[in-house]
């Protein structure tokens, strides 16, 4: 038989896999005859997320220059670079428009096909249109991957899970809230995937509480407005104005922070980029691994993440704004470079040279902007969240300000370091994607226009929702307006599900923990950080399966990126697939024959990833 590799997950992670087999195939495994099936129930290349069965309303939240598939010389990468066009060059669009899914869905699938060409005549791919159900096998013999409505398994001497984002069962709080809708005849929608979820349930003019107020709020946003025939119109001074069809609800939006995530930044780069790493690079992370004991974020990694984000503000501060600082630059630099990065020394040195508190980086204002806000009542709050949104608009599209890209580079940075960290909590994913992964400007423009509409009415900072027995409806509150609650008798929970591998609806995945694969605390599936081998409770790697993408603890930001960002993605693919072939090569003509045995009836009734 020849060597074969199962893919379960065909979506753009599983694709950039298939790609980096095809860069590293020739050098590595030569024309040895190989067999590599990929599995998933939606189409290669696009997967679920970006297929062409959605609304053309939605949209990506980057711009179509700063999409990539393709390596380029940034990636720290042991396998070939291999360019190819952007998403703006492969469609021949403006670099700065916002693209819809459906279009990048159609840049993902022609990638793929790109990839499949690239692939020498010894290779042969299988599609399955199935859903894989579960892995069995020795860690020393040939994997079988059973597959729903498929009577026999794939087999296979190595398989790679590129999952992508899966669906949870709800946890013991939306369980309660489920519940109670189901007995006062409540609607009531858990965190999902805005785009599959069922929003016929949502009854034109009835109050519906939002919880989150993230890219999945956004899509929700435009789903029940334009989605239900609403318009926009522009007047003479540029502002929207909305045109409500009369058959949307409205949607009253709150979260821990109270606003939306911030705009995404609407001027071109210029200029000196700040070199990074310089205080978050792979020395200080080569440091952190060899303490003793666990790291702890907040204690070990956040000072340094601090002082990564304040240098790439303040070094491109006094690089394009020196009229707004009070101190050469090679002083600051040498004085910030000393200073203890949790230490009272770095702040007096960031006020003795920075005049402007505006121009001074403070995280834990950016992460909590409402705090210690109150407002007098409910119409209070909406004009001050809507001057709050006009404000960060107007910053976000302003190159005064461009201390904020450089932040947002630093972000990135810091992003491809924290991956050989492993899983720290996941509250560093939210405030970098609150940051740097905010939605497109002209989507707080509309929700601006929605708002002046009365079609959204904010809720404000630390909201909560409770399920009212007596009166048998949901009711939220907030910090911001205290005493003031709005009752409705519909809940959406604006998020995704938790990638948990206890609590996961796919039969895989909950299969390979039970067996006993390794879970982070936050329930991640813990993955070798060299070469993304799933681990086992003892950690041990195990020889011939791997696991990429955000249900692990080797999670980046995505599977694509933006060209010349050294993408963590782009560098775990090709480190999985050298090791994938570099097994398969040393392995050549010596399959082990394993016994096979039969799925579970449960798993052979298992629906889709």
């Amino acid at each position: 038989m020849n060597a074969s590799l199962v893919i379960v997950g065909a979506g753009p992670r599983g694709t950039g896999v298939l790609e980096r087999l095809a860069a590293n195939l020739p050098s590595l495994y030569g024309d040895r005859p190989l067999d590599i099936h990929l599995v998933d129930p939606y189409p290669p290349g696009a997967g679920r997320v970006w297929r062409r069965e959605q609304s053309p309303l939605l949209w990506m939240n980057s711009t179509a220059e700063d999409v990539t598939m393709f390596t380029d010389t940034s990636v720290e990468q042991e396998g070939p670079v291999r360019p190819g066009p952007t998403l703006a060059q492969w469609a021949r669009t403006d670099g700065r428009t916002f693209v819809s899914r459906q279009d990048q869905g159609g840049y993902l699938r022609w990638f793929y096909e790109q990839s499949l060409a690239a692939l020498p005549p010894s290779v042969t791919v299988h599609e399955h249109r199935h859903t894989a159900l579960r892995v069995s096998g020795s860690r020393d013999g040939r994997q079988q991957v059973w597959l729903a409505g498929r009577p026999t398994p794939l087999l296979a001497d190595l398989v790679v899970l590129t999952l992508g984002h899966l669906e949870s069962e709800p946890s013991p709080e939306q369980r309660e809230l489920s519940d109670f809708a189901a007995r006062h005849g409540l609607t009531h929608l858990p965190p999902a995937f805005t785009a599959d979820s069922d929003l016929s349930v949502l009854k034109p003019g009835e109050p519906v509480l939002v919880r989150g107020f993230g890219l999945a709020f956004v899509d929700l946003m435009v789903l029940l407005t334009e989605g239900r025939g609403g318009r926009y119109t522009t007047g003479a001074d540029g502002r929207l104005t909305y045109r409500p069809s009369g058959r949307e609800p409205v949607l009253h939006v709150g979260s821990r922070r109270g606003v939306p995530y911030h705009s995404k930044i609407g001027y071109p780069p210029d200029g000196e980029r700040p070199p990074l790493p310089r205080f978050f690079g792979p020395e200080q992370v080569d440091e952190l691994l060899a303490r003793p004991g666990r790291i702890t974020f907040r204690r070990d990694v956040w000072p340094l993440i601090v002082k990564e984000l304040g240098f790439a503000h303040y070094h491109r501060l006094f690089t394009a704004h020196p009229e707004r600082t009070r101190m050469h630059r090679p002083d600051f630099e040498e004085k910030y470079d000393a200073a203890d990065p949790a230490g009272a020394a770095l702040q007096a040195l960031v006020t003795a040279a920075v005049p402007d508190p505006a121009d001074r980086l403070d995280p834990a204002a950016l992460d909590q902007p409402l705090a210690g806000i109150r407002y007098r009542d409910g119409e209070a709050l909406q004009e001050g969240l809507r001057g709050y949104i006009e404000a960060d608009l107007a910053r976000r599209h302003d190159p005064a300000h461009s201390p904020d890209l450089a932040v947002s580079h630093a972000l990135l940075s810091v992003y491809g370091q924290l991956v050989r960290l492993g899983d720290l909590g996941p509250w560093w994913h939210g405030f970098f994607s609150y940051l740097a992964s905010g939605p497109p400007g002209p989507r707080l423009r509309q929700l601006l226009a929605l708002s002046r509409a009365g079609v959204v009415r904010f809720l404000g900072a630390g909201t909560t929702v409770t399920a009212d027995e007596r009166r048998g409806v949901f009711s939220a509150g907030s910090a911001s307006v205290p005493g003031e609650r709005v009752e409705a008798r519909a809940l959406v929970e604006a998020r995704l599900p938790e990638p948990t591998v206890e609590h996961t609806r796919d039969a895989l995945l909950r299969g390979l923990y039970v067996d006993g694969a390794a879970a982070t605390p936050a329930g991640l599936l813990a993955v070798s950080a060299a070469d993304a081998r799933i681990l086992d409770r003892a950690g041990r790697p195990h020889p011939r399966r791997f696991a990429l993408g955000p249900h692990t603890d080797a999670r980046s930001s995505g599977a694509f990126a933006r060209p010349g960002t050294n993408a963590p993605a782009f560098r775990q693919n090709d480190a999985a697939a050298r090791a994938l072939l570099t097994f398969l090569r040393d392995r050549a003509g010596a399959p082990a024959a394993v016994p096979v045995s039969a799925p579970t009836p449960e798993e052979s009734h298992a629906t889709g990833h």
